[in-house]
C-alpha cells in the first residue's frame, strides 16, 4: 500500500504537468495528446482514469471562464474522442468511465461542478465523429441528464445543456428533444440561452415558426441570430409567402441598425442572388406584391438605395406599349404583371426624387461640384425619360387596356395611375387628353356583385372612390398633376358631381348612384384646400350640403348614409363656422343610427372637436346645452338613450363619453377594420387629453373622468378584440404622463376613481364566478401598477426645467398637491373610509391600493404632506391590520415619513392640514390623531387584565430593566384610555367603547423596535402569544 501511493502522485504529477503545458498555448496540445495518449496506454485504464479524473477536480471548482481553464476543457474533451486504434478497447473504457463521471458531476450540489460538467460533456458532444461507437444506454443517461439541466437556474448550465442536446435534434427518433427545445424558447428568460437554442433548432416546418417569431425578441443579438439562421438554413422556396413578408417586414423596420444590417443581407445574399439571379422582379414575384404591396415598397426601396437594383437593365413601359403579342383585344398594348409594375413604379420615383435631390445639390453648390450634381441629376432624367412613355396617349392607352381587362389587372391599373404624377402636362394638348381620361375615371362606376337573393352588393369599402382608398389617391392624384391651376381640380370634380347628382335629385338613382356620387364628392372634399375655391361653379358648397349631403344621411341604405356622414365630416373641416344642419346631423347619427352609422358619426364629431374646438360645435346648435363636466362632479350620470326621440340636450363631450354607456358600441362594426365605437371615441379622447392645452374650453375637471374610462378600456376583455384601440393606447399611455406636470396630476386624480370601477364589489360593480372576480382582479391590480409607473414617469426635459423652476420658488408657491404625495393622502383617506367591519371585496380593495402606498415617494420639500400623512399612519395601519404583510410595509412607510420629516418638533397646523385637504377635495377629520404626532415612540399601554403566570415569567426572561419600562409605561400618555386603569378627561367614551376594544386591539405603529405590542386574549384562551412580527 505504501508502493501505490507514490505511483498513483507521480501518475497524477505527469498528468498535471501535461495539463499545465495545454493551459499555456493550443499550439501545444497536438503534442501533448499524444503524450496523455501514450501514457494512458502504459498503464491500466483503471489506475489511468482515477489519476486523471482526480487530477482534473480543480476545474470543477474554477468558477472563472479564464483563457488557461477553457483550454483544459478543450484539450479534455479533444482527449475523451481521441481514438487510438492500437488500443480501441481502452479507449472506449475510458470513454465510458469519464462520461458517467461527468453525469455525476451534473446532479452536484455546487453550480461550478454542475457547469463545468456540462460544458465538458457539450464539448465530447459537439467534437466526437459521427462513427463513434457509443452504446445506446450511455447516450439515453446523457441525454436525460442534459434534458434535465436545460430546466436548471442557472443560465450558463441551460446554455451547455441545449448545446449538448443540439447533436440529437435532428434525430427521428429522440423528437421529444425537439418539442422541449421549442417549449423551452419562449419562456426562456436570458438571451444567451434563447440564442443557443436558436442555434440549435434543425430546419423544419415545425421550427420555422418559432424562428421566425424570435425576429420580434427584445434582444438584439437574439433578432440577429434569427436572421443568421434564416438565410443559412432555410432557403426562399421553403418558406410561405406570409412567413416571407413577415420576415422582410420586421427585418427592414427594425430600430436596431444591426439587426437591418442583417436582414438586408439576407435577403441581397440568399434571396435575390442565389434563389432569384439578382432579378428583383423575380424577388417580387415570391412576395405576392399585390396583397403586400407595402412590403414591396419596402424592399424595393432597400434594394434601390443599397445600389443592388441595375438601372439600365432595359426595363421599360415602352416595351409594353410598341409589342404586338399576347394583346388585348382592340388595342396595341401588353398587360403588365404587378410585379413589373410595382417595380416600375418605385424605379421611377426613386429616379425622380435622386434627380430632384441632384438639382438642388447642384444649386446650392457652385464650380466643379455643383457641375457634377447637375450631371448626376441629368443621368438620372434620362432614366426616367426612358422608362416612361413616350406620350400621354400613350400612357392613357395602357392605363385603360388594364382597366378594361377587369379585376384582375386592377393593381397594375393604379400603379401605372400613379405613374401620372411624374409625366410632363405641360403641353396643352396632352392636358386636354389627359383631363378627359380624369373625368372618365370620375364618371365610373362603383364594381357590385349580385348574391343569390338578386341583390347588389358593392365590391370595396364603399365610400372610395373605386371601393378602395388606394385607387381614389391615385385618381386623386392624376387630377391634381393635369389640373394643377388653383380652383381648376375643385371645378372639374364640382361639373362631374352635377351630373352624378341629377337622378338624385330626382329621385330616380338607386343606393350605387347615391354611393357613386357621395365618392366623388368625398374625394373632392378630402383633397381641397378650401370651400372658397368651390364658389362659382356647377355646384355651390351650400347646394351640395343641402341637396345632397344631408339628404344622403336620411337614406334608407345604410351604406349610402355611411358615405354622406363621412363627407359631412369632411365638409365641417373645410367650414369656417359650422352650420346648424350639418352638426345636428352629426348628432343625431351619431345617438339614433345603427352601430356602423354611429362609428363614422363619432369619428365626424370627434374630428371636428378637435379641429375647430367642442365649444364651436356646441355654438353651432344655437341651443342652451347642459354639461355634467362644467358642474365638477366626480361621476357623471349615466344618459338615457331610450327617453327621447330627437337629440340630447347636452354639451357634445357630454354626448361623445355617454356612448361609453352603450353597449352596442361596443362590439366591432366591421369584421375587415375590427373597430368600434368605442374605440374611435377613445382614439378621439386620447387625443384631446395629450394635447389637452389647446383645448382650454373643456373643463379640466373632466380630464381624469375620461382618463378613467380610457384606462378602464385598456385593461378590459374586450380589449384584446380591439388591436387598433390597444395599439392606439399604448402609445398615448407611454407619452402622456412625461409631456406635463398638469398630466401627472390628472392621472393622480384618476387613480381612484379607476381602481372603484375595475374592482368587483366595489362601487357596484358585478362580478360572478369566482374565476371572473379572480381575473377583474388581476387587472385592476395590473392598471394599479401601471398608473403607479405612468406617475413615476420621468418628464420630458422641457418640462423638467420648468418643474426644476418652480422647485425653486418659495415653498408656499409650489404646486405638487396632487403629485405622488396627494395621492398618497387620497389613498389613505379612501382606506379610512371604510368601517371598521369589512366584506371580502372591501379588504382586498383596501389590500391592493395599500400595496400601491406603500411605494409612493415624498419630496422632502412637501413637509405639509410628509406630517399630514404621519398623522394619518396609525388610522391606516389600523385599517389594513387584516394583512399582515401590508402591515408590514406599512410601518416600514412610517419609517420612511419620520426620516423625512425634517422640523419634528414642529406641530401640523391645522389650517396647513385642512388647506392640503380642501385642494385634495377630501373630507376628512383629523382631530383624533394628535397621538400619532408624537416624536418619541408611544408603546401601547399594558392591559388592566391580570397577566397569566406563564406570560409573566416570559416577560421576567426577557427584559432585565422591567422596572425601568414600568416606569415608562405608566409616565406616557396612553394612545388608547380604554385599557388603561386610570380614566382620561374622556371617561365617558372610553366607557361606551372599552368592551368593543378589550378583545381587539388595533395595530399601531410604533418608532421604536424594542417597543412590544401585546394583543391579549379573552380568558377562555388557552394562552396569550405575541408574535415576533408584532413585536417590531
Amino acid at each position: 500500500m505504501a508502493v501505490e501511493i507514490p505511483e498513483e502522485k507521480l501518475l497524477m504529477q505527469k498528468i498535471a504537468k501535461v495539463f499545465d503545458d495545454a493551459k499555456g498555448s493550443r499550439a501545444s496540445h497536438i503534442r501533448k495528446l499524444k503524450d496523455l495518449s501514450a501514457l494512458r496506454s502504459s498503464i491500466p485504464i483503471a489506475q489511468f482514469f482515477d489519476a486523471f479524473s482526480k487530477t482534473l477536480i480543480p476545474v470543477f471548482t474554477t468558477q472563472r471562464r479564464i483563457a488557461s481553464v477553457e483550454r483544459i476543457v478543450q484539450f479534455v474533451s479533444i482527449f475523451a474522442c481521441l481514438r487510438d486504434p492500437n488500443n480501441s478497447e481502452d479507449c472506449d473504457a475510458f470513454f465510458e468511465q469519464f462520461f458517467r463521471f461527468l453525469i455525476a458531476g451534473t446532479v452536484a450540489a455546487n453550480r461550478t461542478a454542475r457547469f463545468r460538467a456540462c460544458q465538458i460533456i457539450s464539448e465530447i458532444i459537439m467534437r466526437l465523429p459521427d462513427d463513434a461507437e457509443v452504446s445506446d444506454e450511455l447516450w439515453d443517461e446523457v441525454i436525460d441528464c442534459m434534458k434535465v439541466r436545460v430546466g436548471d437556474k442557472v443560465p450558463v448550465i441551460r446554455t451547455f445543456s441545449v448545446r449538448a442536446l443540439s447533436r440529437f435534434a435532428n434525430d427521428a427518433e429522440n423528437s421529444d428533444i425537439l418539442d422541449l427545445l421549442l417549449e423551452t424558447l419562449p419562456r426562456e428568460q436570458n438571451p444567451d440561452v434563447r440564442k443557443t437554442i436558436l442555434l440549435s433548432l434543425p430546419p423544419s416546418n415545425a421550427t420555422s415558426t418559432a424562428i421566425i417569431s424570435c425576429t420580434l425578441d427584445v434582444s438584439e443579438s437574439v433578432r440577429k441570430t434569427g436572421y443568421s439562421i434564416l438565410a443559412s438554413k432555410f432557403p426562399l422556396q421553403s418558406l410561405s409567402i406570409k412567413q416571407r413578408t413577415i420576415i422582410l417586414q420586421r427585418g427592414l423596420s427594425d430600430r436596431s441598425a444591426a439587426v437591418t444590417k442583417e436582414c438586408l443581407k439576407l435577403m441581397k445574399d440568399e434571396w435575390l442572388m442565389k434563389s432569384c439571379n439578382g432579378d428583383p422582379i423575380e424577388l417580387l414575384r415570391y412576395l405576392d406584391v399585390e396583397t403586400y404591396e407595402s412590403i414591396g415598397v419596402s424592399v424595393m426601396e432597400a434594394l434601390l438605395k443599397a445600389g443592388l437594383v441595375k438601372l439600365h437593365g432595359g426595363q421599360s413601359i415602352k416595351q409594353y406599349i410598341s409589342s404586338d403579342n399576347n394583346t388585348t383585344e382592340g388595342c396595341g398594348t401588353q398587360l403588365l404583371d404587378a410585379e413589373v409594375a410595382l417595380y416600375l413604379r418605385t424605379l421611377c420615383k426613386h429616379l425622380q426624387m435622386e434627380a430632384q435631390a441632384k438639382g438642388s445639390d447642384a444649386a446650392m453648390t457652385s464650380g466643379t461640384e455643383s457641375a457634377v450634381y447637375a450631371s448626376e441629376a441629368t443621368d438620372s432624367n434620362d432614366l426616367l425619360e426612358k422608362i416612361l412613355p413616350e406620350s400621354v396617349s400613350e400612357y392613357i392607352e395602357l392605363v385603360k387596356a388594364h382597366i378594361v381587362a377587369g379585376q384582375t389587372t386592377r393593381f397594375t391599373a393604379r400603379q401605372l395611375l400613379l405613374l401620372g404624377s411624374m409625366l410632363d402636362f405641360s403641353d396643352a394638348t396632352s392636358r386636354k387628353v389627359a383631363a378627359v381620361f380624369v373625368i372618365e375615371l370620375l364618371n365610373s362606376p362603383l364594381q357590385h356583385d349580385v348574391d343569390d337573393d338578386g341583390n347588389k352588393v358593392v365590391i370595396g369599402d364603399g365610400i372610395s372612390l373605386g371601393g378602395e382608398r388606394d385607387w381614389a389617391d391615385a385618381v386623386s392624384g392624376l387630377a391634381k398633376k393635369v389640373h394643377a391651376t388653383p380652383g381648376e381640380f375643385e371645378q372639374v370634380v364640382l361639373s362631374v358631381v352635377a351630373e352624378l347628382a341629377q337622378p338624385c335629385r330626382e329621385r330616380a338613382a338607386d343606393f350605387l348612384d347615391w354611393m357613386h356620387c357621395l365618392s366623388v364628392i368625398g374625394l373632392l372634399l378630402e383633397h381641397t384646400k378650401s370651400l372658397r375655391w368651390m364658389h362659382g361653379n356647377s355646384m355651390e358648397p351650400t347646394e351640395l350640403l343641402q341637396s345632397l349631403l344631408l339628404p344622403g344621411a336620411k337614406h334608407i341604405h345604410l351604406d349610402v348614409q355611411r358615405a354622406a356622414i363621412r363627407c359631412l365630416g369632411l365638409f365641417g373641416l373645410l367650414e369656417r363656422v359650422l352650420s346648424e344642419d350639418l352638426v345636428k346631423q352629426l348628432r343625431l347619427s351619431f345617438i339614433r343610427g345603427p352601430p356602423l352609422v354611429s362609428s363614422m358619426a363619432s369619428k365626424a364629431l370627434m374630428d371636428l372637436a378637435t379641429w375647430h374646438g367642442p365649444q364651436a360645435v356646441d355654438k353651432a346648435m344655437n341651443r342652451d346645452l347642459s354639461s355634467q363636466f362644467k358642474d365638477h362632479v366626480k361621476d357623471v350620470q349615466p344618459v338615457c338613450w331610450s327617453d327621447t326621440n330627437d337629440d340630447l340636450e347636452i354639451e357634445l363631450i357630454d354626448l361623445l363619453y355617454a356612448g361609453f354607456d352603450r353597449t352596442d358600441f361596443g362590439h366591432p362594426v366591421d369584421a375587415n377594420e375590427n373597430e368600434s365605437v368605442h374605440a374611435v371615441l377613445a382614439e378621439g379622447f386620447a387625443k384631446i387629453l395629450l394635447l389637452s392645452e389647446n383645448y382650454p374650453t373643456i373643463s379640466a375637471s373632466s380630464h381624469p373622468i375620461l382618463l378613467t374610462k380610457l384606462i378602464n378600456l385598456y385593461f378590459s376583455s374586450r380589449a384584446s378584440e380591439l388591436q387598433r384601440l390597444k395599439q392606439c393606447l399604448s402609445v398615448f399611455f407611454e407619452h402622456y404622463p412625461s409631456l406635463s406636470v398638469n398630466h401627472k396630476k390628472c392621472i393622480s386624480k384618476a387613480f381612484l376613481p379607476a381602481m372603484r370601477s375595475m374592482w368587483p364589489g366595489i362601487n357596484g360593480t358585478t362580478g360572478g364566478s369566482n374565476v371572473v372576480i379572480s381575473n377583474m382582479r388581476k387587472r385592476a391590480t395590473q392598471a394599479s401598477r401601471f398608473m403607479l409607473q405612468m406617475l413615476q414617469a420621468p418628464l420630458y426635459p422641457k418640462e423638467t426645467e420648468q418643474v426644476d423652476q418652480n422647485e425653486n420658488n418659495p415653498p408656499g408657491q409650489n404646486d405638487s398637491d396632487y403629485g405622488e404625495e396627494g395621492l398618497a393622502i387620497c389613498i389613505a383617506a379612501e382606506i379610512l373610509s371604510f368601517p371598521k367591519k369589512k366584506n371580502a371585496a372591501e379588504k382586498s380593495y383596501i389590500s391592493a391600493i395599500s400595496k400601491i402606498l406603500v411605494l409612493l415617494r415624498f419630496k422632502q420639500t412637501e413637509q405639509v404632506a410628509v406630517k399630514l400623512m404621519r398623522r394619518l399612519m396609525n388610522r391606516v395601519a389600523e385599517g389594513v391590520s387584516a394583512d399582515k404583510d401590508v402591515l408590514k410595509e406599512v410601518k416600514q412607510m412610517s419609517e420612511h415619513l419620520k426620516a423625512s420629516d425634517t422640523s419634528p418638533d414642529e406641530p401640523l397646523q391645522p389650517e396647513q392640514a385642512n388647506l392640503l385637504l380642501e385642494k385634495l377635495d377630501i373630507q376628512l377629520n383629523i382631530d383624533d390623531d394628535e397621538s400619532s404626532l408624537e416624536v418619541e415612540p408611544t408603546p401601547v399601554p399594558r392591559s388592566t387584565r391580570p397577566v397569566r403566570g406563564r406570560r409573566r415569567a416570559r416577560q421576567e426572561k426577557e427584559s432585565s430593566s422591567s422596572d425601568e419600562d414600568e416606569t415608562s409605561y405608566d409616565a406616557v400618555v396612553p394612545a388608547n384610555p380604554v385599557t388603561v386603569s386610570v380614566r382620561s378627561q374622556r371617561a365617558s367614551k372610553s366607557a361606551a367603547l372599552s368592551k368593543l376594544l378589550s378583545t381587539t386591539k388595533p395595530d399601531k405603529i410604533v418608532d421604536d423596535e424594542n417597543d412590544e405590542v401585546e394583543d391579549e386574549e379573552d380568558d377562555g384562551d388557552e394562552s396569550a402569544v405575541t408574535s415576533e412580527d408584532d413585536s417590531d
